[in-house]
């Protein structure tokens, strides 16, 4: 399970994307590099990672379901997830 700082910082994080996304835009478009250099560095969209929305794992999440691979085998297998079983052959 991720710390509750790394939590805290990855919405931070998103916050300043957003409230930067416009403005960074906007430079990238005139080309003005030396005026993106003055941007905090955490404004990039870059910087976010995509965090288990149950656990707070870092690594092996699905984008459609916004949670790890672990965790979206326990709900499938507690049949959580509509449609989805495991698979047998």
């Amino acid at each position: 399970m991720a710390s509750k700082s790394k939590i805290e910082k990855q919405k931070r994080n998103a916050k300043l994307v957003a409230k930067y996304a416009e403005k960074r835009a906007e430079l990238i478009a005139k080309g003005d590099y030396a005026g993106l250099a003055k941007l905090p560095r955490s404004s990039s969209k870059t910087r976010i990672r995509r965090l288990c929305q149950l656990t707070g794992r870092p690594r092996g999440n699905y984008r459609k379901f916004q949670i790890s691979r672990i965790a979206l085998r326990d709900m499938a297998l507690d049949g959580l997830i509509p449609g989805m079983k495991k698979s047998s052959w």
